[in-house]
């Protein structure tokens, strides 16, 4: 099988490519590199999955259409695809709403419009966001629930990219399913992820922002985990839903167990080495004080059973963070 994974050079997209790498597959990878974080640090996760025979690497940016259509021929042996790449982050989501609707609306569309001409595509799957769930306040978040509220323009974009991916689905009978990931971290994670923040201030001396005064819970679920989940998806290709009539699904991927903001800091300080200097802060716009997946239809369907408690995974992340940045 050949599969195409976008966003290759990102957090969840290498260790998808690296994954599928392992397990004997062809794997395109499709990335723009650009700088929204570190650079350095995306070209590190890539030059892992080159020095495997079976990876190639494309570079260029799915919110440009031509250079995606440009790039259809080379998709012609594409058996699936794992779109990853998106603009993500919520905060930043208010700085610059455009890259998101650029990267996360329109790359869809992009993606999508190639995809219907992959004539040997099997199964489309794609990332979409626990913040979907917005201001909902039953938990855990269920996929049976409504996601009429979405509380930042970052979860608005994974809305319209989820209704898009189902409109295809029906015109076009493409097999897609849509992958909502809670609060993902581990080796390789992006510097504006929590855990990074969290790990550059405390090696530093400088004190942690510590949002709703510290009262925030999560889903917070391990990267290893979540590349097991996304095979899952891949390797079963969404049947037709008898009530749409399109073959389109929607799961969670969540360690299924709300952890405390405040323990996970506590762990991270241990793993480190070093106690956290804490500056307590509001709540900030567009985030939520609490998120938590319902996974039973994961569990059902794919198979999916997350296996690592933050008390394993923080401790993992906090050895390659070390490593990385060579810290004794």
């Amino acid at each position: 099988m050949t599969i195409l994974v976008t966003g290759a050079a990102g957090f969840i997209g290498s260790h998808v490519a690296d994954a599928l790498l392992r397990r004997g597959e062809r794997v395109l990878g499709l990335d723009n590199l650009n700088d929204y974080y570190s650079v350095a640090l995306k070209e590190a996760r890539l030059a892992r999955l080159t020095e495997h025979p079976n990876f190639r690497f494309l570079k260029a940016d799915i919110a440009d259409r031509h250079a995606i259509e440009a790039l259809w021929p080379d998709f012609a042996e594409v058996t699936g695809v794992v779109h990853l790449a998106a603009q993500p982050g919520v905060r930043y989501s208010l700085e610059n709403p455009y890259a998101y609707v650029d990267a996360n609306v329109t790359g869809q569309v992009a993606m999508l419009e190639a995809a219907r001409r992959m004539t040997k595509l099997k199964h489309f799957v794609y990332a979409s966001t626990s913040s979907i769930y917005g201001a909902n306040r039953k938990m855990p978040f269920s996929v049976e629930d409504r996601v009429d509220h979405p509380v930042s323009i970052y979860a608005a974009t994974k809305k319209a990219a989820e209704m898009m991916s189902f409109t295809y689905s029906h015109l076009y009978r493409i097999p897609a399913t849509g992958l909502r990931f809670f609060t993902v971290y581990g080796p390789w994670s992006r510097p504006d992820m929590a855990s990074i923040l969290f790990a550059d201030a405390i090696m530093a001396g400088r004190p942690i922002r510590v949002f709703n005064g510290g009262r925030m819970k999560r889903d917070f679920t391990y990267i290893d985990d979540i590349a097991d989940g996304v095979l899952a998806a891949l390797d079963r290709p969404a049947p037709v839903d008898p009530e749409s009539g399109a073959p389109h699904r929607v799961y969670n991927l969540g360690n299924n167990r709300c952890e405390d903001l405040m323990q996970f800091i506590s762990i991270l300080e241990k793993a480190l080495g070093r106690e956290a200097v804490k500056v307590m802060e509001p709540m900030q716009a567009g985030d939520v004080p609490e998120t938590a997946a319902d996974i039973e239809a994961s569990r059902r369907d794919l198979g999916f059973e997350p296996r690592t408690p933050i008390e394993v995974g923080l401790p993992r992340f906090a050895e390659w963070y070390k490593s990385y940045n060579r810290i004794a």
